[in-house]
């Protein structure tokens, strides 16, 4: 497991970590008011308990978020990595899991945005290839606004690979692509489904799209040419959990 430690920032990512008990937090860095703001949103457990904690103006804390031009709100910590969990072991002896799968998308906002609506959603797990995973974004993790604390994130080390092994174990990979000759609100959903978004500029790559087993659309505005990637998965996500909690 890494045990690197790296800073976080903002006051929904700090504050799920701390609650977060596989989490390891080594250090909080707070103004007083974040720190009083912390105690009124867990009256009932101290979520500072046994944890380092420094207060700073928030101007001392400008450094950890002026090259990313982000608002720290207050909140900064140093923290380790979760232990990774592996998809092998995850999928066994497990039915109806919805997993999404992308391909490409580096933009750390994207994929903060992504991890945070398919936690909203209840999407069981987010695939991505290791080499593209900002495990360290401040950007991600500000974008994800806590919700990558619970929610699995599986990094492999080659999706086509990946998608192959899981077509092999009962997996339908649904590809969402403009070209799709269907709705994907028009599809029945059950069983274990993979979700494949492909990048923010050019899509899916052309191998990795022979893969999925559909390609489906989301019907807007013929005017319009295209939804960002995370706005896409969102509006997926949603008709999956209204079907789900409808059926």
């Amino acid at each position: 497991m890494n045990k690197s430690s790296f800073f976080i920032i903002g006051q929904h990512a700090v504050i799920e970590a701390l609650r977060n008990p596989k989490r390891k937090v080594l250090r909080v860095f707070l103004t007083e008011e974040s720190k009083k703001n912390i105690h009124k949103k867990s009256p009932n457990k101290n979520l500072l308990s046994d944890i380092k904690v420094y207060f700073k103006t928030k101007k001392e804390l400008d450094k950890y978020s002026t090259r990313e031009n982000l608002q720290h709100q207050g909140y900064v910590a140093e923290v380790e990595h979760i232990q990774k969990p592996v998809l092998k072991e995850y999928i066994k002896e497990r039915n109806n899991v919805t997993l999404i799968c992308l391909d490409g998308v580096t933009d750390p906002r994207n994929i903060g945005s992504l991890i945070r609506s398919a936690a909203s959603f209840n999407i069981d797990g987010v695939i991505i290839k290791e080499r593209n995973f900002p495990s360290e974004s401040k950007l991600m993790y500000k974008a994800a606004s806590g919700a990558i604390e619970y929610i699995n994130i599986f990094e492999v080390a080659n999706i086509n690979s990946t998608l192959k092994n899981l077509k092999e174990k009962n997996f339908w990979v649904y590809g969402f692509d403009g070209s799709g000759k269907k709705d994907f609100t028009d599809i029945v959903w059950k069983g274990n489904n993979i979700l494949l978004f492909g990048s923010e500029g050019s899509g899916m790559h052309k191998h990795t799209s022979k893969y999925a087993d559909f390609l489906v659309k989301i019907e807007i505005n013929e005017k319009i040419q295209s939804l960002n990637v995370s706005n896409s998965a969102a509006i997926v996500f949603h008709h999956l959990s209204y079907l789900k909690k409808n059926s």
